[in-house]
């Protein structure tokens, strides 16, 4: 039997590519985050309501928290900036 071994540098090379490729596909979800989230305002605008509606963003907030604790509050506040668009 044979046995590869990496070395430590290439495992963090091969590590790195993964984030890189993870990073990616973030930045894609987050961009078709944006893209719903501007359907969802515009109909609310449309039926007269607000823009921004307050208690669901609340609701994303703690949802980020419960699930990263306060990081995911700070990630929370920047995916909610970039999905507001201009306010």
């Amino acid at each position: 039997m044979t046995t590869i071994t990496t070395t430590p540098e290439q495992l963090i090379a091969d590590s790195r590519e993964r984030i890189d490729a993870i990073d990616d596909r973030i930045i894609g979800l987050i961009q078709e985050r944006m893209a719903v989230s501007t359907v969802i305002q515009e109909a609310r605008i449309t039926s007269g309501g607000r823009r921004v509606h307050l208690s669901r963003e609340m609701e994303v907030l703690s949802h980020w928290s419960d699930a990263l604790g306060k990081p995911g509050t700070s990630l929370a506040m920047t995916l909610l900036e970039l999905c507001r668009g201009r306010v």
